[in-house]
């Protein structure tokens, strides 16, 4: 369950992060725009390449198996003639 944050606290985070309570914890929270990241969306960071790795891995995988399919069509294709 989250609050909102009252108006003076309203400035607490930065860079259009959207700013809320946990009625258990006396400090503002925030939830950060794209890119940003730190407890008052004060770090900016760039998307790094380790995070494309996981979709070029799969582009190759899939790749792979293309080619396999091809393979075993060709294969059985040759057999069958």
């Amino acid at each position: 369950h989250q609050e909102p944050c009252t108006a003076s606290e309203a400035s607490y985070c930065m860079n259009g992060g959207k700013c809320f309570k946990i009625p258990s914890m006396s400090t503002p929270n925030c939830v950060c725009n794209y890119n940003y990241a730190g407890s008052r969306c004060d770090h900016f960071q760039l998307e790094s390449a380790s995070d494309n790795s996981h979709q070029t891995g799969m582009i190759v995988a899939i790749a792979i198996l293309v080619l396999l399919i091809l393979l075993l069509l060709i294969v059985i294709i040759y057999h069958m003639c």
